[in-house]
């Protein structure tokens, strides 16, 4: 007897043809939500981006101290 390797009929030719096709569907569904819940939970940078080329700009002396803080009220 084979204790647990009985698995039918109808078990065989679903192995053999695309059986492989769900684990690989789950491999990549993993791997897909990992990296988008890598995405989800990073902080968005689109205000503070802004801010660091703004400070950036002014310890490279392109801009003057009064630019600074008026550029920087208008960022929030």
């Amino acid at each position: 007897m084979m204790w647990g390797w009985n698995y039918g009929p109808g078990w065989g030719p679903v192995m053999w043809g695309f059986g492989w096709l769900f684990p690989l569907l789950l491999v990549f569904l993993f791997v897909f939500f990992m990296f988008r819940m890598r995405h989800w939970t990073r902080p968005h940078e689109g205000g503070d981006r802004a801010l660091q080329i703004l400070r950036e700009r002014y310890a490279r002396g392109e801009i003057q101290k009064q630019d600074f803080d008026r550029m920087k009220q208008d960022l929030g």
